[in-house]
């Protein structure tokens, strides 16, 4: 017994686990980059709140906030005054086009790119936007659905129980003549069927 405690203790004495800490080396504790990994999250989350907390937007910030949302206004406006200027001025209107056909192509690949990289940017934001207001609405069909459902259980009518007295007389449909009809088309139909 002497000799197998000794190699117990060698493996599992003093607290230690000698396996585990040998299988750490090759494999991750799950457990400890659980806990690395919600210790970077925090600090990141408390990084942001500080940076924006407290934040008192000055004249400076004010003016690049306006000046960061000019360009799309500028160039929804601007074309259509172009459309404007072209019928109501055609000559002024194709001077200033011809000197646009001497920009070189290369600064109209620039053009490009940085109105790509401006509008495709908007785009991502907008549809992340897009797919959480989604998200929500299905959120709530759930519920929009039952509160539809108590609204229309609401509006159905009660059926009332009307007595007739029993020596009224039932009056029978009213028969309208076959001869009375206006639809030729209707009576050739019949005819042809044996009605």
């Amino acid at each position: 017994m002497g000799l197998i405690g000794r190699g117990l203790d060698l493996l599992f004495g003093d607290g230690r686990n000698v396996i585990a800490e040998t299988a750490g080396i090759f494999r991750e504790n799950a457990e400890a980059a659980g806990d690395r990994e919600a210790a970077m999250k925090a600090a990141a989350m408390q990084q942001f709140a500080a940076e924006f907390a407290g934040q008192r937007k000055g004249l400076f910030d004010r003016i690049i906030d306006g000046a960061n949302r000019l360009p799309r206004p500028i160039l929804a406006f601007g074309t259509i005054a172009l459309f404007v200027v072209a019928m109501v001025d055609p000559l002024w209107f194709s001077s200033r086009m011809q000197g646009i056909a001497l920009v070189p192509e290369p600064l109209w690949w620039l053009m490009g790119a940085i109105v790509s990289f401006y509008f495709g940017a908007r785009h991502q934001a907008k549809g992340q936007e897009f797919q959480t207001s989604v998200a929500e609405t299905v959120a709530r069909a759930a519920t929009v659905s039952r509160n539809i459902e108590t609204l229309d259980a609401m509006r159905a009518p009660k059926p009332v129980a009307v007595e007739s007295p029993a020596s009224a007389p039932q009056a029978a449909p009213a028969a309208v003549p076959a001869a009375a009809s206006d639809n030729l088309a209707l009576e050739d139909w019949s005819r042809g069927h044996g009605r």
